[in-house]
């Protein structure tokens, strides 16, 4: 189990949120747990000099490129970048330092798949350069992939069968437990072993880590097999629950 760090950009600012909050529709009820005094470049150093590849920048909304730029070029070829890529912009996000880009509502939306969508995007930049982001919210005992800023609901569960198909098309899955994203009140335990037993490709997960125990459920159910991102709860950004360092050394 890797650790893989993040770098999430609101406004321009690195930041945490709950993810579940963030409604484009309904700013007011935006929950936000910490807002940083550091730059993205200085996130990013950290990260390269800890030799923690496979990280990911998000752009949380507009107003957050220069921003992203920042980060890149502290650590070319060290990060993943995602928020708003399509096949028309990801090249251009590879060549300023992004590893590969991640892509969400470009592919999922209106309650299904663009299969059209997705092979343009591998034509255009890869499946190799490519990470797609299943993130989702439990409905009855099933996890639906959602978009729109986790606020819709598609009609794609992550099944085995769907997990098998969609790796034909990417070379990694991000999936955030978006219910529990920016809480650290535990893992979404189900889902953790769902992708340990069925995921054919590398996997990050990131929801509701905490504590040390955590990460241990995570490393046992996921099989070792399933990555790690842990945001608000970790003194870097805000938190009390969790040293950076700590989560450093437990994952090497």
């Amino acid at each position: 189990m890797k650790f893989r760090p993040c770098i999430d950009l609101h406004e321009g600012l690195v930041k945490q949120i709950v993810g579940s909050t963030l409604d484009d529709d309904h700013p007011e009820k935006l929950t936000t747990n910490f807002v940083s005094e550091k730059t993205p470049d200085w996130y990013a150093a950290l990260y390269r000099d800890d030799e923690l590849t496979g990280g990911h920048i998000i752009k949380l909304g507009s107003g957050n490129d220069e921003a992203a730029r920042q980060a890149l070029e502290a650590w070319p070829g060290g990060m993943q970048i995602g928020g708003g890529i399509n096949s028309k912009n990801g090249g251009l996000w590879l060549d300023r330092g992004a590893s590969h880009i991640i892509v969400t509502s470009y592919v999922f939306s209106g309650g299904t798949v663009h299969m059209g969508r997705i092979k343009e995007l591998v034509a255009a930049v890869g499946r190799k350069n490519i990470v797609l982001d299943l993130s989702c919210r439990r409905k009855d005992d099933e996890y639906y992939i959602v978009t729109d800023r986790w606020q819709k609901f598609t009609d794609v569960i992550i099944t085995e069968q769907v997990l098998h198909n969609l790796a034909q098309y990417c070379d990694e899955f991000l999936i955030h437990a978006a219910d529990i994203e920016g809480k650290s009140q535990g893992i979404e335990l189900e889902l953790v072993k769902r992708l340990g037993r069925w995921s054919p490709i590398p996997t990050t997960y990131a929801g509701g880590v905490g504590s040390m125990h955590d990460l241990e459920l995570l490393k046992k159910h996921g099989q070792d097999r399933i990555d790690v991102t842990v945001g608000s709860s970790l003194d870097i950004f805000g938190g009390d629950k969790l040293k950076y360092r700590d989560v450093v050394s437990f994952c090497q």
